[in-house]
């Protein structure tokens, strides 16, 4: 049992420097690939999808990150770390861009990790992070939910703390038929500033029971309240103790905000979203973008003209060329 730490007085706020990365679980979604690389290593384009979240935590200015792990997760912590044989094979050979690809992991931020042990739930995990955090506010970054670079919503949840104090929760409004895929809040409606008070919190419910169409994604910036609810929350849906189930009691004192979200977000969390997140993104890369979407759209046309075999044998033929 993790000892008691005396609740934080929400009514003070305090500047967030800490970030936490959950990255404990399984990955069963993505098996075969994942019984021996961690999900949050699979790449993205040409970085595993872990790197982003940490890039996105650095970019708003925390600098202390602590990822919650698990066992078989070794290689989220090589990967962060310096790696001076690949550094200097590379040097030896003249390679002048790639040694940096290498060191921006390890240069990001400082970053700490813990096991999470038991697999518990998103609330246990969180519960992991509570000496590091302490009695100061805290961001918590889902490895499943990638944002793009270009967007500032980390930046604004962390505004709206230091506005208001308490917890911050990050919005975005979904289709009511895929709301049972969240949680879900119910909320006041939203000022010019996309900033609503959150009044309660419901995990994954039927599209009946939803209480809104505002789906909580995963970026949560929270006060160390949290802890002392966590402590006392009782396993819910599969077993697991859910951040959810606090938040819901946070929400209930008045403590919690949501800032709603309608940005670029990638959800890497399955197959499908998996691979929409890869083209989107390689597709917005200066490096590879023209010529892949290029690609892509005679692809795409292909298929509507139903040739795509043809397309994809020519498209065979003109790598082996260019090689």
């Amino acid at each position: 049992m993790i000892a008691p730490h005396p609740p934080a007085d929400p009514a003070s706020p305090r500047p967030v420097r800490k970030a936490v990365v959950p990255a404990a679980g399984l990955g069963t979604r993505f098996l075969p690939a994942t019984k021996a690389t961690p999900k949050e290593m699979l790449p993205v384009v040409d970085k595993p999808a872990i790197q982003y979240v940490v890039e996105e935590a650095a970019a708003a200015g925390l600098d202390d990150v602590l990822m919650v792990t698990g066992r078989h997760k070794r290689a989220i912590e090589d990967h962060f770390d310096h790696a001076f044989e690949l550094e200097q094979a590379l040097a030896a050979k003249g390679d002048t861009v790639r040694p940096d690809a290498v060191r921006d992991p390890a240069r990001l931020a400082d970053i700490h990790h813990i096991r999470q042990g038991d697999p518990l739930g998103l609330g246990h995990a969180v519960l992991c992070a509570r000496h590091h955090a302490g009695d100061q506010p805290f961001a918590v970054l889902l490895g499943d939910d990638l944002i793009d670079p270009s967007e500032t919503l980390l930046s604004r949840m962390l505004d709206v703390r230091d506005r208001h104090a308490g917890s911050v929760v990050a919005l975005m409004e979904v289709d009511p038929a895929q709301i049972h895929l969240y949680g879900c809040a119910a909320v006041e409606e939203p000022g010019e500033d996309g900033v609503v008070r959150v009044t309660g919190l419901v995990e994954k419910p039927s599209r009946e029971e939803a209480p809104s169409r505002y789906a909580v994604i995963g970026r949560y910036v929270l006060d160390p309240a949290v802890f002392g609810v966590l402590e006392r929350t009782r396993p819910g849906r599969g077993g697991e103790i859910q951040l959810t189930d606090a938040l819901r009691e946070l929400a209930a004192a008045g403590t919690v905000r949501g800032v709603v979200f309608d940005g670029a977000r990638y959800d890497t969390g399955d197959k499908a979203g998996y691979l929409r997140s890869v083209v989107r993104l390689a597709r917005a890369r200066p490096d590879l973008g023209p010529g892949f979407r290029s690609w892509l759209g005679k692809f795409v046309a292909a298929l509507e003209d139903g040739a795509d075999q043809g397309a994809v044998r020519a498209g065979g033929r003109e790598r082996r060329r260019a090689a």
